[in-house]
């Protein structure tokens, strides 16, 4: 048989041919330039607002019905149910009060939040308020030498609505400010200038500034949103037309992030750092912010061979500076190979705290992470086989250090020097020392300093700044 009749006509045979040819080149292309994420979910589905980014549009609406008991001990804590290690003549006399109020709730009648699941903004003001119930009871009760027991009237529904919800049934970042927050003015939308909070636990101005400075700083970052979005929407960057806009919003990333360094530092003239360590900071503690050898808390009712997520509310639950690391591509794992080299230090540190702290996010938040880091398109492999990138890429992620350096000084501020002091006595802190006193402290058996949810604090902050310095292509 001839070769000739073996082929197809010669039409269909130069269509084979043509369509092998044009599948050959986009692999190539696909292999340099990876397609755009496809499909992408709309910002709506993981309950981000275009806008508002993390922060609802419009305030939780407040509960009914049967849930306004809830409502209602939250009115009644407020101000009133002191600090059970306050001995202030103040909370010394707060303390009856506290008593009946704490018996109140163990009294109150078993409620089943399922009614609340058909409306999200329901189901998370019921996790806002069960969560500060359960911070107001815990810190109000005297001085413990036993695991503290959270009721059933608060475990069990807490419990069950942060299942639905997907995240940890305790006080968290969005409880004490996303959720927190509404407008001064209602028929304004939530703005740096437009924003109250709700719940206090001191009742003090430098709370209210504590809460309003990490505000500031999430409503910021919502052009970091946009940002993320217009990079992962480019159809490809293999033309100079998108090539100059990655450019220009990676410079225009480095402007945003240093004004959210800016923001956090301007919290000093607000917020006392001595107020905050004594009148504030007890109140977020978690079960574990003693470390893990401490006695922690017992959820009345709820079956203990589950794990629950118990620390308290942390900086390293914003879902925007968790987008900005993915984005950057920040190795705080210590998995890929990066100059310099890990420190002793860098290895110690607790390499999971990142991903952790997602579990203390709403669900719906944690999946807009999931899927920022599903991206095939990574901006960091992009500026590395791309020149005109490569500035501008480290000088994002040189911003996003120095901000990791400024709040190495506020912790040093707010936590390491007060951990030094007593109730009634004020400190400054040289920060640059910060490193070397915790050190110290620590040779000398006075042990760690801790955060709110019980992590070595400066092993986990210095960790961070060099694992972000590290993704920076120049050396």
């Amino acid at each position: 048989m001839e070769l000739v009749h073996i082929l197809e006509t010669p039409p269909t045979f130069l269509n084979l041919f043509v369509k092998l040819a044009l599948s050959l080149f986009a692999s190539i292309l696909k292999f340099h330039y990876p397609k755009p994420i496809q499909q992408k979910r709309s910002y709506t589905s993981f309950d981000v607002d275009s806008r508002s980014g993390f922060f609802p549009y419009k305030p939780l609406p407040k509960l009914t019905g049967q849930f306004l008991v809830w409502e209602a001990a939250l009115d009644a804590a407020r101000g009133q149910v002191s600090l059970g290690e306050d001995e202030s003549d103040e909370a010394i006399a707060k303390r009856p009060y506290g008593e009946q109020w704490r018996a109140n709730i163990v009294s109150w009648p078993l409620l089943d939040p399922t009614p609340l699941y058909h409306d999200l903004r329901s189901a998370q003001r019921a996790h806002m308020v069960l969560a500060w119930l359960v911070s107001f009871y815990v810190h109000s009760l005297p001085l413990q030498d036993k695991s503290i027991v959270v009721p059933k009237t608060l475990a069990i529904p807490l419990t069950q609505v942060s299942r639905h919800l997907g995240f940890a049934p305790v006080l968290t970042f969005a409880d004490t400010v996303l959720w927190n927050a509404e407008p001064i003015n209602p028929s304004k939308p939530l703005t740096s200038d437009n924003i109250q909070f709700q719940n206090t636990f001191s009742g003090t101005d430098d709370e209210i500034s504590f809460y309003k400075s990490s505000a500031k700083a999430e409503l910021r970052g919502v052009e970091i949103l946009r940002i993320i979005d217009d990079y992962y929407s480019l159809p490809n960057i293999t033309d100079m037309t998108s090539i100059s806009k990655v450019a220009r919003d990676l410079n225009r990333l480095a402007n945003v992030i240093e004004s959210i360094s800016t923001i956090i530092q301007g919290v000093r003239p607000e917020c006392d750092p001595h107020v905050f360590y004594w009148d504030i900071r007890p109140w977020f503690e978690g079960s574990d912010a003693k470390g893990p050898t401490e006695l922690g808390w017992v959820y009345e009712g709820v079956d203990q061979t589950e794990p629950l997520d118990l620390s308290g509310p942390s900086a390293g639950q914003s879902s925007v500076m968790h987008a900005l690391d993915i984005f950057l591509d920040i190795d705080h794992k210590l998995r890929s190979r990066r100059q310099p080299a890990p420190s002793p230090e860098n290895k110690r540190a607790d390499h999971g705290f990142m991903d952790r702290m997602r579990r203390y996010m709403p669900g719906k938040h944690q999946a807009y992470l999931r899927q920022l880091a599903s991206a095939p398109r990574s901006v960091r492999e992009v500026a590395q086989s791309t020149p005109a990138l490569r500035e501008p890429y480290d000088n994002a992620v040189m911003a996003l250090k120095r901000l990791r350096d400024s709040h190495i000084k506020i912790a040093c501020l707010y936590i390491v020097t007060m951990s030094r002091t007593t109730p009634g006595a004020r400190g400054g802190c040289p920060a640059s020392a910060m490193m070397d006193r915790l050190r110290a402290a620590r040779l000398a058996g006075e042990g760690p300093v801790r955060g709110t949810g019980g992590n070595e604090l400066s092993l986990l902050l210095k960790a961070g700044r060099d694992a972000t310095r590290r993704a920076a292509l120049k050396s």
